[in-house]
Order: C-alpha cells, then structure tokens, then sequence
C-alpha cells in the first residue's frame, strides 16, 4: 500500500511513518526519514503547524521556516481533540510502521492513545518515537522544553561567547536539531531490532538528554579536573593554536591538532623558528602560552590575504578554511558539487548530507498545503483511491 512512489527507491522505501509532530525536531526527524524514501504522512491541527507562520519571509503564504523542514511529505489535517477524528488516526496507524510526536507528555493519554495502555497492544509492531523536553519523569518531568531555555540550564551557554563576556546562546537552534538527529537514529535502530523480535518499542529522544550529550570535549574535561569550564570565544580549550585569526584580508580558521601540522603551518608561512621554539614544542606547551604563539602568527598572518592562505594551508594537510557568511558559502563552489541545494519550483532547500551510493535522497515533493493530501491518504484508506 502507498501513496506517491518515488521513480527511484530510497533506502527506506516501504516504511510508512505517521508524523504527528510539530516545529523543529520532530520535523527534522521525519524529512530526514522522507528524503531517503520513507512515506511520511504530517497530520497537522486545523490551524497548522505553528512554523507555517514563522516568517517573514514567506513562501507565499508558507514561512519558509516551515519549508526548511517538510518536503517529501504528505499533508493532512486531523483535530485529535475530536473522538472521530482520533479514530481516523487509528485507522491510519494499522498500517503504519511509525509514530512520531511531540505533545505535551499526557496528551496522547488524556485522549485514550498512551502507548503501554492502547498502541503497543492494538499495533504491536509499532515504533513509537516521542520527542519531549525532559522526558515523562524525574524532577522536571512533562514539563514542556525549549531549545533555547535547554541550552541555558545544561551547560550549552556557559561554554559559548567571548572570554570574559556573558554566556550566549548558540546561533542555530542546536538542541531541536541534535533531538531530531537522535530521534532518526532511534528509529532505524528500533526498526532494524524489529527485523529480529518481531516487534515495534517506545523510542525517545529528550531536548535535555541531547544537549548534554553534546558538551565533548568540555564535560569529559569536568569530570576528570573538576573545573568549571571557561569561556574561551573561537579558542578550543584543550588545542592550540585553534581559533579565529586575523590576516591581511579576511580572516581565517586554524585548527592544528598535532606537532606535524603545526610544522607545517610554520614551514609554510615562512617561520620555521616557531616550531623549533621551546615555547611551543608540543600542544601542552603551545597551550600554556597561547597568548604568545597568537601574537607571532598574527605578525605574520597580516602579510598574507585570508582565503589564499587558507587554501594554501589546507592543501598541505594543515586544517584551515576562511571564515565566510552564509550566503557565500552556499555560493561556494563545493556547495554545488555536493548536491547541497534542492530547487523544485519556487522552493528551496539544503540537501540531505547522509549519502548513499546506491539507494541515495530523493526530493520528490515540496513541503504540503495545510490539508493538501486529505482525500488521497483516507480515499485510499477508505477504499475510493
């Protein structure tokens, strides 16, 4: 049974996965589950998902937050508040391998459709994947999660922004994104244990337990020193040099993580004392007077134009790129080798970076209208498609 089949089967062709999920991370979940061939249905509430008006700017009338999270995936509209429309969705559920949410921990129970009390027994291949802030117990279980209040209370903010400056949220919504990445791999994982017992089980991917799980290298550093971390801007805490330099046009990045680079760096920007230097002779070293290392290669950087002494340095095994905005590293070169951007008429997105040789993404459709495919999913459900 199946709706839109893609002309060429991903590696998840054949899955069918019910997305009752709103926002970020449970969207990013099933795009990346969609991409690679599953049929992933989106029931959204009358009003819509939220992101649909998360703009400007505006797809038409679609924000392109929403856009940025959707494709591939077939649209409908329940109201779950509704006992009919509950049934629908159960209806939907017998022949779906996969559920995806992230309601209010109690909602699926208030409405008659908990997991261990009605799905596992009514579909017991069904995975079920909640995507929650906190999971449902402990001290702050079922309260509701926020990517950026999340980043606040484990650690996140203390460890980012400038030394001496105030903690600083992270540029790009983190925790959604890692808790939708997690959210994926649970799937497949609960999916490939299926193969085996038979039967589906309850995955869940916190907001919580994914930004804590994301604080290498500076939680490993706390439990063996028993130090709180410091800020340390662009710097990497534990390497050097690794940091943002200025040059004589445009800055760089530096990122020299053994004596042989570092060699190399100071063979090629012509000081090759640098690295004879005791001061330096080892990453331990180059760390207890990083002060002093910054000040002779920014001496030198200043002769040089940023992105050629990138390029120069990357191609001789020394990790270096120049520091570029968005839209020019979408321009880049690179970018479009990769397949990076996705057009399908109006619509633009970034591709899906997991690449498969033979069974690799396709890009099928554009995010859904709200409600667009009602009549296709419960027709053929119904027996009229």
């Amino acid at each position: 049974m199946g709706f839109h089949l893609p002309s060429t089967a991903g590696s998840l062709h054949g899955l069918r996965i019910v997305d009752l999920s709103r926002v970020l991370g449970g969207p990013y979940c099933t795009q990346i589950l969609a991409d690679h061939g599953a049929e992933v249905i989106k029931i959204e509430p009358p009003g819509g998902d939220e992101t649909r008006g998360w703009g400007p700017p505006f797809d038409g009338e679609t924000a392109s937050y929403f856009q940025g999270l959707n494709r591939n995936k077939l649209g409908v509209v329940l109201d779950l508040t509704q006992p009919s429309e509950r049934e629908r969705l159960l209806a939907l559920l017998e022949t779906a391998d996969v559920l995806v949410e992230n309601f209010k921990i109690g909602t699926l129970e208030r409405w008659g459709l908990g997991y261990d009390t009605v799905l596992a027994t009514r579909f017991p291949r069904l995975v079920h994947c909640r995507v929650s802030g906190f999971g449902a117990d402990g001290p702050l279980g079922a309260l509701p999660g926020y990517d950026a209040a999340i980043q606040a209370m484990t650690g996140l903010m203390s460890v980012n922004g400038e030394a001496g400056g105030a903690p600083l949220r992270v540029g790009v919504p983190i925790v959604d994104l890692v808790t939708g990445l997690n959210a994926a791999l649970g799937i497949l994982m609960a999916l490939r244990e299926r193969e085996t017992s038979g039967r589906g089980q309850f995955v869940e991917s916190t907001l919580f337990d994914c930004a804590l799980s994301i604080l290498h290298p500076h939680t490993p550093n706390y439990f063996y020193s028993g130090k709180e971390p410091r800020r340390t801007g662009n710097a990497h805490p534990n390497i050097t040099p690794y940091d943002m330099f200025h040059t004589g046009s445009g800055d760089i990045f530096l990122a020299v993580g053994n004596n042989t680079q570092f060699a190399a760096l100071c063979r090629l920007i012509e000081a090759p004392q640098l690295a004879a230097d005791p001061h330096f002779a080892d990453n331990r070293l180059r760390s207890q007077h990083r002060s002093d290392l910054r000040a002779e290669l920014e001496q030198r950087f200043a002769a040089w134009d940023g992105p050629q002494l990138a390029d120069t340095l990357v191609r001789h095994g020394v990790p270096c790129a120049p520091v570029l905005g968005l839209g020019a590293a979408l321009a880049h070169p690179h970018t479009a080798h990769r397949g990076m951007k996705v057009e399908m008429g109006s619509y633009c997105g970034i591709a899906s970076p997991i690449k498969l040789g033979r069974t690799p993404a396709t890009y099928r459709s554009v995010p859904p209208a709200l409600d667009e495919h009602s009549t296709q999913v419960f027709g053929e459900l119904s027996g009229d498609a």
